[in-house]
């Protein structure tokens, strides 16, 4: 999914920043390359179980999600960070390599999140009715790894 995930060596993080009015995510690598990743396009590209599932075809499309903020990011040893999101979100662990791929990658992924949810009829605002909709089959039939 991630064309960028294959580079030829791990890309280091030389600045991490979090600007939490703008909700941007700043991330400067080693090699020059600069990101700014918004929050909700990190909650809803979340590498966790949660979102992703355990396999091909079990993702979660995340929906709501416009107005999520982090508000702590964990460092996981010296490979990776933990957001931990306003809505209670904080199972993804974000490789420097896999947000990197996210840099690389971010204008086809949000394109494709804003196309899935346009598909199923869902929307980026937390209040919108049209989730709660959509989430209550899946919510009775069990579905959701949590």
């Amino acid at each position: 999914m991630l064309a960028a995930m294959s580079t030829p060596r791990d890309p280091s993080p030389t600045e991490i920043t979090l600007h939490s009015a703008s909700r941007l995510l700043e991330i400067a690598f080693d090699d020059g390359r600069v990101f700014k990743l918004p929050f909700e396009y990190l909650r809803v590209y979340s590498p966790s179980a949660e979102v992703r599932g355990h396999g091909p075809g079990e993702e979660t499309l995340q929906l709501g999600k416009r107005d999520v903020t982090i508000t702590e990011l964990v460092p996981v040893g010296h490979y990776a960070v933990q957001p931990v999101f306003s809505d209670g979100h904080q199972s993804g662990i974000y490789s420097w390599q896999y947000l990197y791929g996210l840099g690389v990658d971010q204008e086809q992924l949000w394109a494709e999140y804003l196309q899935k949810l346009e598909v199923v009829g869902g929307s980026r605002d937390p209040a919108d009715p049209r989730n709660a909709a959509i989430m209550a089959p899946e919510m009775h039939s069990g579905g959701g790894h949590h």
